[in-house]
């Protein structure tokens, strides 16, 4: 484990001792979005909160609030549409 309690590669985070339900899912989801657009990546993960938002809109109101919140959050230092955003090497 680094300083930062973030896992290294190869590494596995501790376990929880409680079992995660829908709600923990959702709310580390939400932080693993949230870390993904902190390392540059604001497009995808806008890409996958939209697509986790659009599977919850009828089975988890309550996730699905989460999720478009955090949506509309990251929308705001997305690039603008139609911008190029390939993360190839070129």
């Amino acid at each position: 484990m680094s300083k930062t309690g973030i896992p290294r590669s190869g590494q596995s985070a501790p376990a929880s001792s409680m079992p995660l339900d829908q709600d923990g899912l959702v709310r580390l989801l939400v932080t693993s979005l949230e870390a993904l657009a902190s390392s540059g990546q604001v497009d995808a993960a806008c890409r996958l909160a939209g697509q986790a938002c659009a599977g919850l809109r009828h089975s988890d109101p309550r996730g699905w609030s989460r999720l478009n919140a955090l949506l509309h959050r990251l929308a705001r230092h997305a690039p603008p549409v139609g911008c190029n955003v390939s993360t190839k090497a070129g």
